[in-house]
């Protein structure tokens, strides 16, 4: 039996790509589209937006229905009404969405609790690995190396910096404790006269330029020499496909907050 899906975002870019590709993998079955109420989308079907033709699946505001796994690429507050909507029916939730306040994050680990939860700030298989390189990396040169991390986005993008780049900011730190200890001083952007980089310190740089997907780099260096590592995104579906992945597996798991890193890693 196919893994049924609830789709959040159905008529935006990712939520149609997201539907696409489900529709074509035999393992899977989208099973409700949702969009906000004031959605001119409303009653369509699905499939037709998503160009893979009828799925008898109309645009709806309402979570009911048959589905196993709910997948969330919309906004804070819809992430939190499709959160209720998972812990009322005991189902399973993975989430994308970015630019959550830190109430709404301790929300959704309260509810890992009871339900299964994958949430991650990026779900491509690219950026998943290279958090895992980013933090190994981090974790063998130390505070002598200067971090920078640059990331650029499409000018329809509302908040920054983006969720990969705080993440990969995380996996610095994370790396670094092992010889530095936890603290860090992040600089978002600098404009005057700043005066000397200190040690330690991780400039971030959020970037918004025409329809990029998205592009990450983080760089290492110390005064002889310099380290560079990043990802591209060339389409929206290496986030969908991520996504889809990820529902896959979190079919078969119990109560609990997962990552990207353990859907790849097992970690």
């Amino acid at each position: 039996m196919p893994i049924k899906l609830a789709i959040s975002g159905a008529a935006g870019r990712m939520g149609r790509r997201i539907i696409a590709l489900a529709h074509e993998d035999e393992n899977l079955q989208v099973t409700s589209a949702l969009e906000h109420a004031d959605s001119k989308h409303i009653g369509e079907d699905a499939g037709l937006l998503s160009g893979v033709g009828t799925i008898n699946v109309p645009v709806s505001t309402s979570a009911d229905g048959d589905w196993d796994v709910l997948i969330d690429f919309s906004t804070p507050a819809g992430t939190m009404n499709y959160l209720d909507a998972c812990l009322e029916t005991g189902r399973k939730l993975v989430t994308g969405t970015t630019g959550l306040a830190v109430d709404q994050i301790e929300r959704i680990e309260s509810a890992a609790r009871e339900i299964p939860i994958v949430r991650a700030a990026n779900m491509s298989v690219g950026v998943n690995v290279l958090l895992r390189a980013v933090k190994m990396m981090a974790a063998t040169l130390d505070a002598s190396f200067d971090v920078e991390i640059s990331e650029t986005h499409h000018r329809f993008k509302v908040d920054a910096p983006s969720g990969t780049a705080i993440a990969l900011r995380d996996a610095v730190v994370e790396g670094r404790t092992v010889h530095d200890g936890p603290d860090a001083t992040v600089v978002h952007g600098r404009a005057g006269q700043v005066g000397p980089r200190p040690a330690g310190e991780i400039g971030m740089h959020a970037l918004r330029v025409g329809d990029t997907v998205g592009d990450h780099t983080v760089f290492f260096g110390s005064l002889g020499e310099t380290l560079t590592l990043g990802h591209s995104a060339h389409s929206r579906d290496t986030f969908a496909a991520g996504a889809l992945r990820a529902a896959k597996w979190l079919a078969g798991k119990e109560a609990g907050l997962y990552s990207m890193q353990d859907v790849l890693f097992d970690a």
